[in-house]
């Protein structure tokens, strides 16, 4: 009689656990935020477990837990630091610094709304007094917390 994949997975739990190694490992490459792959590693233990201890379910996933979290709270931290420390590094915000952007709403240096990048984001001029119509495009001149302070695209930067 011929055995089927579930029969086959059930009889092999560590092929489960590496599946989903993989694909968490996949998942960080296209994040690159080192939290999967944190995640993958607890996997990969659970794996390893599985394979001496293929019905001890618990003990799988308490080896893949306790080493996704022991490796989150304590790797972690320190490879961002590294890699924050990198020549050229700059954070997603630093990057839209210079970016352009449609006003979505009218912009004054109280409120605003802009869209950079399909996102929306609150914004503020950079010239205080000013007054950017809704559809102008924009600069990104800084963020400011969760708020871009924004420009007339076309028009003349003046020091605020």
């Amino acid at each position: 009689m011929p055995m089927n994949l579930t029969d086959w997975l059930g009889d092999n739990p560590w092929a489960l656990w590496l599946t989903l190694a993989v694909l968490l490992g996949i998942a960080e490459i296209l994040s690159l935020d080192l939290v999967l792959i944190m995640i993958a590693a607890g996997a990969l233990g659970g794996a390893l477990v599985a394979v001496f201890a293929p019905g001890l379910w618990w003990l799988q996933i308490a080896v893949a837990v306790g080493i996704s979290v022991g490796m989150l709270v304590a790797l972690r931290p320190t490879l961002m630091r590294r890699v924050q420390q990198m020549p050229g590094y700059r954070s997603s915000t630093d990057k839209m610094v210079g970016s352009a952007g449609v006003a979505t709403a009218e912009i004054t240096g109280d409120s605003g709304e802009i869209k950079v990048d399909g996102q929306i984001w609150t914004a503020r001029v950079h010239t205080p007094g000013t007054v950017i119509e809704k559809g102008t495009e924009v600069e990104v001149y800084e963020i400011d917390g969760a708020i871009a302070v924004v420009y007339p695209r076309y028009g003349e930067l003046s020091s605020p």
